[in-house]
Order: structure tokens, then C-alpha cells, then sequence
């Protein structure tokens, strides 16, 4: 077997490189963090075995974050490696930076360079540049797997005859570090790192000196890349990494108008035109052609009130269906997202939010963590790791169960469609803030007390802007189908039937379907109603289901359909009557209760991933200021919105309004009164009286 690494920059193909190479489907993304351990597989060519390690994303072999040090550790310990080093051919200048210390080391290596876009803005002799550098480059795009067998046949055929062209360290003084032993085999490129003060070597050979030669080396290797590139690039006369578009995305005043206006254009679409006609139209199908025969069956079998046949079309059918229901949506918001990061976009996005999550203790990295989060929070967490400082890592990754993820846009699309209608993207829009928002302000507030965070280095690339293709849309958006249908199978269903058993057995085990008993979560429900009652949702049906949403958040909607008797093809068709039975006093005690799901605590698999990521001292602590956080959100959300309701918007936000001019006015003259205060302190009269 042929072990081959797959080592480069972020955002140069590497995944699609190997996504191409082996036939995985791993994910693939616009920023660096996408790949935060190594994957393998192993597959066939001709007579051999390759087994390809995709490492994540790294500059150099000197590393900082968590993911870098997992590249570096694993290139150290796997020397005899092939090494498949991929750039960018728009970025070769940077990308070459890391191919030099690879090549220092020894490695065998074989350069792809991966042409992304159809147009370059520079065109580059390749037979040459692989003669300057004496290094095998092959030259394609990392998406096309007939292109890619060149690939193949390199690492079949690798040969090491091949000289390096490192004339360029005899720039670099290494009599300095000469008086150590570092053994014989690469005591050249252990002696350069050195000199570059690298931690690693430094700590493997027991050195302590400083030598600060870092700049001046990295100068040196730069120069040489600059003369190598001369020879070998024609440029188109364009400039490099710019677009007219950054003119419009990175504006200063239209940039976040712009991303408001793009997110509340997807929102529409998802879940207010195309979107919602999809989900009516599979509801419909489903019911018709696969849960009425179904049903039909059962209760000829079974009869109609018996709990097996109710076991199966409300707790099993209702709760699949109940989800399938918004496939449609969720499928569709996938692909818009996954465009979006394809075309570059959610870059530009992270160099946006840069200076917002400095001021709040984070690093631009975990805008990719809080981005993925509006996706699923369970595998967002475990992108916080790619941060190199540890209360950074830990304060991204309680702050990400705050972003809005997917398995909340069924709550969303039912409630607040019944009583908002058309309204609804706003109120769709605004929860989405709302957890944006809490989300800084807890930071804010952990980076003034107890996780102050120490300055980090935050390297930030612009992918050009390009189009997506169908083919890898069309791989994303089933891969993302494909795993929100198997949570469908398994856990969502199972939790489903659970509390199909739970709302129609008594604690004695006593059959009490449709409300004649008083059942088990009833029971459960009923003793912590009164607690929400000041959030304007005091029913024990409603209690219960966020109970079951701690399992899923998607079941809070099927558990609401449950309780209320509503067949699984109408939760879709028919939300007014969904919502209309579910015990809502008025639109504000709906606003409140969609408040609390945004924030209220995370999903026991998104629990159990914080738990092995931060601790459970943290995870407990984090689970308690999300309950607190919800509650008081929710009440303060009831509490205006039904002022607002009895005398009117405009006199209630006169009165906000009132109320914040004069917590503004008291916060001011106590700084004022701060600034004047003596500077002896309690010794004021002691010292004044001296002077």
C-alpha cells in the first residue's frame, strides 16, 4: 500500500482534490477550518492500493491553531510519506511559501496546481517552473476526476532522482546553530527552524537560546519565490484579488444592508414562495399515497381507537411525516448556502464580522464556527477547536447553540406562519439576529470576567469570486437530504414514539388516548406550566414538547401535532388550526415562545459534543445561562408585545424609548462624576489638606 499525505494551504481544493481522487464526498468549503483532523481512505488504482490523508489546511510547518498542529504532528511522524502538495494557481506566491519548508525537510513531493477558475488572472509556464524548483508539478482542476488520474500515475511511478533547487539556504547563516547535535538525517532543516525560533524543534532538541532570524529567512525564501515566478509567470494585466463586487460586498456603508437584504432573500424563498409550495405538495403526496393506505390497513387489522394502530399513525407516521414535511425547505436553504460559499461570498462574510468579534474577545476564526451553526450546532462545536487559544475555543463554542440552526425552521415556518403570515420573514429574521446579538453580548460579558481572551493571529484570504456548479450543488444539497433523513429514521422517530407513550399511558400504565386520562408527560407538563406562564404559554402540551425538543428540535413541532390530534399530512397545509389548538392566548405568547426555542438549552447530542470539547464544569454552566438567557428574553419579548397590543406601538416605543434616554443620562453622569473623583481616594482630606 501506497500512503500518500495531501498537504496545502487553506482554501486551494485540498477536499475536492480528495473527494476527487478517492470518490468521498467530504466536505468541502471557502475557508479555512472546513477540515479539522486528518481523513483517510484507501482506493484502488490499476494494481495498487493508495491510502490519501487529507490534512487540514496549514502556511507553514511552524504552527499555531489546533489543526495546523495536527498537519505539522502528523507530516513529522510520516516522513516516508508521498507528499501531495496542492496551491492555488491565482496564489502561487503564498502557496510556495509552504512548498519550500517541505521541500527543506526532504519530503517527496509532487506539486499540483489546482486552475479553479475557467479565466486566470495570470498564466505560468508549469514545464519550467517544475524545472526551476526540480519538483514534479502536475497542473488541473481539483474537481475534474479524469484530470486527476495524472495524479494516480505520479504516485504509481514516483521517482526520487529528482534534485531539489534549495540553492537559496546557502543565504542562510547556519554556523550560528551549529554547536547543537541534531543528528544527521534533515539537520539541515532542523537547524532553519531553529533559527526561525520554532517551538517544536526547539522543545525536540532541548534548545533555549533565541535567535529572532524568522523575518529574514522567511525575506530570503520569499526572494527566491519572487525570481523563481518571474521566470515562469506572464501576467494578464490584471489585478491580483480584487473584484468589482468587493467595491459593492465590502463597502462600508452598503455591506451589511446588502447581507441583510441577501439572507432575508433566501429566508423568503426557503420558506414564504418556493420553499412553502414544496412543502405543501410533499405533505399532501406523503399523506396520500403512503400514510392513508398505511393507516387504512392498520385499522382494518387492529380497529380504530386500538394504541397499536394510534401508535403507528400518530407516534411513528406522525412524526416522520411531520419532519418530511419541511424537507423541501431545509434542502433548499442548504443549497443557498452552500452557493453562497462556493461563489466566496461567506468569506467576504468573515472579513465583516472581524472587527465586530475582536471587540467581544473572538477571533475573525470563529465566525466559520457561528456560520455553521445556523446549520447544525452539534458539528459547528467541533470547528471551535481550530482555535489557538484556548478561552477563544471555549467561548465560540458556547456561544454557537445561540445560532438559529436548522432543526428550529419547522417551529419557525408553523407557528410564526399562523399567526404572522406573509410577515412571517421578518419575524423568521429578527430570531435570527436576536441569536446573533445574545450571542456577542454573552461574550462581551465573558471576555470582562472570567474568559479573557489573549490576542490572536487571524489570517484571512478572498477567494475569487465564481460560480457554482451544478454538479457540486447537486452533491451538497443530497448529502445534506440525505442526513436529515436518516435522523428522520432514527433518532427523531424513536424520540417520536417515546413520547407518543408518555402522552397516552397514565404513570400506571393505563391506556388514555385523546385526552381521556391524565397521562404521563401531562402529568410532567402540568407540575412545570405554572413556570411559564409569565411567558405567555402556560399550557402543559406546549411544556411538554419543548421537553421533547431537548432530544431534537424538530420534534417539538411533530410533539405539538401530536398532542393536538392533527393528521402528519396536514402540519403543513393546515398550520392556522395547528396553531390555533396548541393553547396560544395571542400572537405575543407565540413571539415568546419562539424566542425561548431560539435560545433555550441545546439538543443532548449538541450536550454531549460541548461536554468532550470544553469540559462539564462549562457545559453545565453553559446549559444553565441558555435556560436563564431564554426565560428572560421570552418574558421581556411577551411583556412589550403585549403592551404594544393593548395601547399601541407608538406609545410603547415612546416610552422604551424614554426609559433608554434615561439609563443613557445616568450612565453618563456617572462617568463624569468617575472622572472627577479625587485621586487619593479615601485619603482625600489627609492629602488635599497637605497640599
Amino acid at each position: 500500500m501506497i500512503n500518500v499525505m495531501l498537504v496545502g494551504n487553506p482554501n486551494t481544493g485540498k477536499t475536492t482534490l480528495f473527494n476527487s481522487l478517492t470518490g468521498a464526498n467530504e466536505k468541502t468549503g471557502n475557508w479555512h477550518g472546513v477540515t479539522v483532523t486528518e481523513k483517510a481512505r484507501v482506493y484502488q488504482f490499476k494494481e495498487e492500493q493508495i491510502r490519501l490523508i487529507d490534512l487540514p489546511g496549514i502556511y507553514s510547518l511552524s504552527s499555531l491553531s489546533f489543526e495546523e498542529k495536527v498537519a505539522r504532528d502528523y507530516i513529522y511522524k510520516n516522513l516516508q510519506d508521498i507528499v501531495i502538495n496542492i496551491c492555488d494557481a491565482s496564489n502561487l506566491r503564498r502557496n510556495l511559501y509552504l512548498t519550500l519548508s517541505l521541500l527543506e525537510l526532504g519530503l517527496k513531493v509532487i506539486l499540483v496546481v489546482n486552475q479553479i477558475d475557467k479565466k486566470p488572472m495570470q498564466k505560468c509556464d508549469y514545464l519550467k517552473l517544475s524545472n526551476l524548483l526540480g519538483v514534479k508539478i502536475i497542473h488541473l482542476n481539483a474537481g475534474d476526476r479524469n484530470a486527476c488520474q495524472e495524479i494516480n500515475r505520479a504516485i504509481v511511478n514516483f521517482q526520487e532522482e529528482r534534485e531539489y533547487a534549495l540553492h537559496y539556504v546557502r543565504k542562510i547563516d547556519l554556523q550560528k546553530v551549529s554547536r547543537f547535535d541534531f543528528g544527521e538525517k534533515n539537520s539541515r532543516y532542523y537547524k532553519i527552524k531553529t533559527l526561525e525560533d520554532d517551538e517544536y524543534v526547539k522543545e525536540k532538541f532541548k534548545i533555549n537560546e533565541m535567535f529572532n532570524f524568522c523575518d529574514e529567512i522567511a525575506k530570503i525564501r520569499y526572494d527566491y519565490i519572487d525570481d523563481v515566478l518571474k521566470d515562469s509567470i506572464v501576467s494578464n494585466g490584471k489585478v491580483q484579488g480584487k473584484s468589482k463586487l468587493d467595491g459593492l460586498f465590502l463597502n462600508k456603508i452598503l455591506a451589511f444592508p446588502v447581507f441583510l437584504g441577501i439572507l432575508a432573500s433566501v429566508f423568503y424563498i426557503t420558506f414564504f414562495s418556493v420553499g412553502r409550495w414544496l412543502s405543501d405538495l410533499l405533505a399532501l403526496t406523503i399523506e396520500k399515497l403512503i400514510f392513508s393506505p398505511l393507516s387504512c390497513g392498520l385499522i382494518s387489522l387492529f380497529g380504530q381507537g386500538s394504541w397499536i394502530t394510534n401508535l403507528f399513525c400518530d407516534g411513528v407516521f406522525g412524526g416522520a411525516g411531520a419532519i418530511l414535511a419541511f424537507l423541501p425547505q431545509v434542502g433548499l436553504l442548504f443549497l443557498f448556502l452552500s452557493i453562497l460559499e462556493d461563489s466566496g461570498y461567506l468569506a467576504r462574510i468573515a472579513f465583516l464580522f472581524d472587527d465586530i468579534l475582536s471587540k467581544v474577545g473572538l477571533s475573525g476564526k470563529a465566525i466559520y464556527t457561528l456560520l455553521m451553526g445556523f446549520g447544525c450546532s452539534t458539528s459547528a462545536v467541533l470547528t471551535s477547536r481550530n482555535m489557538e487559544d484556548e478561552k477563544s475555543k471555549m467561548k465560540t463554542a458556547l456561544l454557537t447553540p445561540y445560532m438559529s440552526c436548522s432543526a428550529k425552521f419547522p417551529i419557525y415556518t408553523v407557528l410564526g406562519g399562523a399567526f404572522f403570515g406573509a410577515n412571517n420573514i421578518w419575524v423568521v429574521l429578527g430570531l435570527y439576529l436576536l441569536g446573533v446579538i445574545i450571542a456577542l453580548l454573552i461574550s462581551f460579558i465573558f471576555e470582562k470576567t472570567y474568559l479573557k481572551s489573549q490576542k490572536q493571529s487571524f489570517i484571512l484570504e478572498f477567494p475569487s469570486y465564481r460560480m457554482t456548479s451544478i454538479k457540486s450543488a447537486v452533491k451538497v444539497l443530497w448529502k445534506n437530504i440525505k442526513l436529515f433523513i436518516s435522523r428522520v429514521g432514527g433518532i427523531i422517530i424513536a424520540m417520536n414514539v417515546i413520547v407518543w407513550l408518555l402522552s397516552n399511558f397514565t404513570i400506571s400504565f393505563k391506556y388514555v388516548p385523546n385526552g381521556k386520562g391524565q397521562s404521563m408527560l401531562e402529568t410532567f407538563g402540568r407540575l412545570l406550566a405554572p413556570m411559564f406562564i409569565p411567558l405567555g404559554f402556560g399550557s402543559w402540551a406546549l411544556v411538554a414538547s419543548l421537553i421533547a425538543g431537548l432530544v431534537a428540535k424538530e420534534v417539538i413541532v411533530s410533539s405539538i401535532a401530536m398532542f393536538n390530534n392533527v393528521p402528519p399530512g396536514e402540519i403543513a397545509s393546515s398550520i392556522l388550526s395547528l396553531s390555533a389548538v396548541a393553547s396560544f392566548a395571542s400572537a405575543s405568547s407565540v413571539l415568546s415562545f419562539l424566542v425561548f426555542c431560539l435560545l433555550y438549552m441545546p439538543c443532548f447530542a449538541t450536550i454531549s459534543v460541548l461536554n468532550k470539547e470544553i469540559g462539564r464544569k462549562w457545559t453545565a454552566i453553559s446549559v444553565l445561562i441558555e435556560f436563564v438567557v431564554a426565560y428572560i428574553c421570552a418574558f421581556v419579548v411577551y411583556s412589550i408585545s403585549s403592551a404594544c397590543e393593548i395601547f399601541g406601538v407608538t406609545r410603547v416605543v415612546l416610552l422604551l424609548l424614554a426609559m433608554f434616554t434615561i439609563i443613557i443620562s445616568v450612565v453618563v453622569i456617572f462617568k463624569k462624576l468617575k472622572k472627577r473623583r479625587c485621586p487619593y481616594g479615601k485619603n482625600c482630606l489627609k492629602e488635599c489638606n497637605k497640599k
